[in-house]
């Protein structure tokens, strides 16, 4: 999910550990814990010059149950190591400084996994994505009124029962509002599958998820042999069903063959990609097709595009763009949002 909601969760780890024994500290060390996997981003750049490479890494290695075991106990020793000294001797212990840690950086990427982007929990062993689809990467039922109790507890002295109230609050109302959003996301698959079916659709697969920052407007892609469907509902709308499908062409014969490159990216996109070709030789717009179109009038505004040149034996992406958003598409999509 986005930065802030994973310093909050990381955040609210580190006062669980260790809020009694040093206060606010704990919440500050928690964040920079729930912040560690993400650095992967800065990582990548500087371990691949291939843009295709450094993208893949995220979400990789630094998101595993391995890395979370492994950086608990390097960060847990170095920060007790700096930690222990003078008038805070004693005051900790090391492995309360590795649960710290392990707690923080853990949550970060089982909290990932919830959306749609795709988590490599299990590596280096597998590189299988882990997506439950539930929740958008970013969703302010689920981070504000967590960041709020977090807010009001630290305005308690850390031997204050009120803390571990707040923290209680916080972690139970987040927790609460994601178990609602596995029933959502039942109900919604429900709906998708039997507009499917009634649209005598013969679909390989489909997958749905919310829209950005809510858990209202959903968006669904249905892949055929030629091309992809998708369409929204929003769960405020009269009918359960989705009312308006737009037929995106596959494309992927536009590129002879598929190099490791290609390869990785319809690994990256789970498959749910099509291409177009531009102005330039060699030169493709790729289209993630797992995230929603802003407009669902305009079949061409997806969001997660960039272009892929072929430069000798290999291609390189450019870094990833939003679609040029005006406020006719944010309109269209606060409309749709309200349900019709």
């Amino acid at each position: 999910m986005d930065s802030i909601t994973q310093i909050v969760l990381g955040a609210a780890c580190g006062e669980a550990v260790l809020g009694k024994k040093i206060g606010n500290r704990a919440l500050l060390f928690g964040a920079i814990g729930g912040t560690i996997p993400d650095l992967d981003v800065f990582v990548g750049k500087w371990l691949f010059n291939n843009e295709i490479d450094a993208m893949a890494f995220h979400r990789g290695f630094m998101h595993s149950f391995l890395f979370a075991i492994l950086a608990a106990i390097g960060f847990g020793m170095l920060v007790f190591w700096i930690y222990n000294r003078g008038k805070r001797f004693g005051m900790t212990t090391r492995n309360q400084w590795m649960w710290l840690f392990f707690a923080s950086i853990f949550t970060h990427p089982i909290l990932d996994s919830f959306t749609a982007y795709g988590t490599q929990l299990f590596a280096p062993f597998s590189d299988y994505r882990v997506a439950f689809n539930n929740i958008a990467v970013a969703d302010p039922l689920y981070t504000l009124p967590f960041l709020i109790a977090l807010i009001i507890m630290m305005c308690f002295n850390r031997a204050s029962t009120k803390r571990s109230l707040f923290l209680k609050i916080g972690l139970g109302i987040s927790s609460l509002y994601m178990l609602f959003t596995f029933v959502n996301k039942y109900h919604v698959h429900g709906v998708y599958k039997q507009s499917l079916e009634d649209q005598q659709m013969n679909y390989v697969r489909f997958q749905t998820q919310p829209t950005i920052l809510n858990n209202i407007l959903w968006y669904g892609i249905a892949e055929t042999s030629d091309a992809y469907f998708v369409g929204f509902y929003s769960i405020l709308d009269t009918k359960p069903t989705v009312s308006k499908w737009h037929k995106l062409p596959k494309n992927h014969e536009l590129i002879q063959g598929m190099s490791k490159d290609l390869k990785t990216l319809a690994w990256f996109s789970s498959g749910y990609y099509n291409l177009t070709e531009t102005d330039t030789p060699d030169t493709f717009l790729f289209k993630d097709l797992r995230y929603p179109l802003m407009n669902e009038n305009d079949p061409n505004s997806s969001v997660f595009k960039f272009t892929i040149t072929k430069t000798d034996d290999r291609w390189e992406a450019a870094p990833f763009y939003a679609s040029d958003v005006n406020k006719g598409d944010l309109d269209a999509f606060w409309t749709r949002l309200k349900g019709i």
